[in-house]
């Protein structure tokens, strides 16, 4: 039985018999991994709660038939602490999570930028570096670029004719030209394209002084965007948007308690 050791942060973990897990990872030098760990569900496990989702650890794997055995693990950051506790980032988590299972491949190939994506946009949001809504729709965004699924925000995506355009076409792959409008087609306003290029490029000071309208529309775009691509939506999203707009109601019910009050 061979060992083998690497890096990578828990995407999502299934019960198996009594005492079991199977435990699936996004690890640096080999992908996509699925395996069991033994015995983390009972109470004397050494390392059974190393091994929720958002956890960033250290992992040794022996190779099994059907599926590697996990051995021993090291924490590197409990992640998951934080973003629990605030039910915004534990939803956008999720998606996050979710989304990076789908765009990885278990071939036991190095997924070193996918990886790295993952663990900055769960490292922003332990640390409240920048609204959960926005650390999601960069991380969908340029994790679909980093799969070859690049949205063009200012150039036409089927003539390449220099922008920037209004237009924007989810099956086509970005903003078109007039020429090269399909059917289906939108047209959002300058300020959601700024905020989509702007998380797609990772230029956070635009990002965060965006207005709450042109986030929504740019997290409408993102979403179907990506929906196009999977081929099917993620079941973890809708609680996102729900979240988010509690949120943007919140913030109407204390502009009008501030107006009442002046």
């Amino acid at each position: 039985m061979s060992l083998y050791r690497d890096e990578g942060v828990v995407l999502r973990t299934q019960k198996l018999g009594e005492a079991d897990r199977i435990v699936t990872l996004l690890t640096r030098g080999n992908g996509r991994i699925r395996a069991v760990a033994k015995g983390v569900r009972r109470t004397s496990s050494r390392f059974g709660a190393r091994l929720e989702p958002f956890m960033h650890v250290d992992v040794q794997f022996a190779t099994g038939r059907s599926l590697d055995v996990v051995t021993q693990v090291e924490t590197l950051a409990p992640l998951g602490t934080t973003i629990c506790a605030d039910y915004s980032c534990y939803t956008a988590g999720t998606a996050i999570l979710e989304t990076a299972e789908r765009l990885s491949a278990e071939e036991r190939e190095p997924a070193i930028q996918q990886y790295q994506l993952l663990v900055g946009a769960l490292r922003a949001l332990a640390n409240g570096d920048h609204d959960s809504g926005l650390v999601l729709d960069a991380y969908l965004l340029r994790g679909l670029a980093i799969a070859g699924f690049a949205p063009s925000f200012t150039d036409c995506a089927r003539c390449s004719s220099a922008g920037p355009h209004r237009l924007f076409s989810v099956q086509a792959g970005g903003t078109v030209c007039p020429s090269c409008r399909p059917s289906g087609t939108v047209a959002p306003s300058a300020d959601t394209m700024a905020l989509l290029g702007a998380l797609l490029a990772g230029d956070w000071s635009v990002a965060d002084a965006s207005e709450n309208r042109a986030r929504r529309e740019a997290s409408g775009i993102t979403a179907a965007f990506l929906q196009w691509h999977l081929e099917r939506g993620l079941r973890s999203l809708p609680l996102v948007e729900r979240v988010y707009r509690e949120k943007n109601v919140v913030d109407a019910q204390q502009l009008e308690q501030h107006d009442e009050a002046v």
